[in-house]
């Protein structure tokens, strides 16, 4: 199996826990509205709102890298022949490989440190490191994009699978 299948079968199961977890954030904060009105508010609304809304973010990286829907912008770089593109293109994928792999490490050491803990969310007492992890395990797949990205570069395929 080669690494773009595994990449984009990674890609789609965070995307798809991603919808998952908006769809059940609009309708968790949509309940609190409706009961508020009542004066029955949901308790805990907002740390569940917030852990969804982590996976939701990390659940679209990888795959809003992948169709390049993320702002560009070209003030410059678009005046450039096609070979400069090319180069400062694979400058950019290495440099945000290497980021969001910093990135990646150290929230995955803080989901780590977090579970060890048992340190649980403060209104409902729910562990909240596998949310943590699921933030990681976002960044890994952005950096893995990236790095196929950075690939296609330099074999050629501009990066713009």
């Amino acid at each position: 199996m080669d690494i773009e299948r595994i990449a984009s079968g990674l890609r789609k199961i965070l995307m798809t826990a991603g919808g998952v977890a908006l769809i059940l954030l609009v309708l968790l904060a949509t309940g609190n509205v409706a009961l508020r009105v009542v004066r029955v508010p949901l308790s805990g609304t907002y740390e569940v709102v917030a852990f969804l809304g982590a996976i939701v973010i990390a659940g679209a990286l990888g795959h809003t890298q992948k169709r390049k829907d993320h702002i560009v912008v070209e003030i410059f770089s678009g005046k450039f022949p096609p070979g400069v593109k090319r180069v400062l293109d694979g400058i950019g994928y290495a440099v945000s490989a290497a980021l969001f792999g910093i990135v990646t490490w150290r929230v995955f050491a803080l989901a780590l440190t977090i579970q060890r803990s048992g340190e649980l969310s403060e209104t409902l007492k729910l562990p909240f490191h596998p949310f943590v992890y699921a933030a990681a395990a976002g960044f890994a797949v952005l950096v893995l994009t990236l790095l196929l990205d950075l690939v296609g570069v330099i074999y050629g395929e501009g990066g713009k699978r």
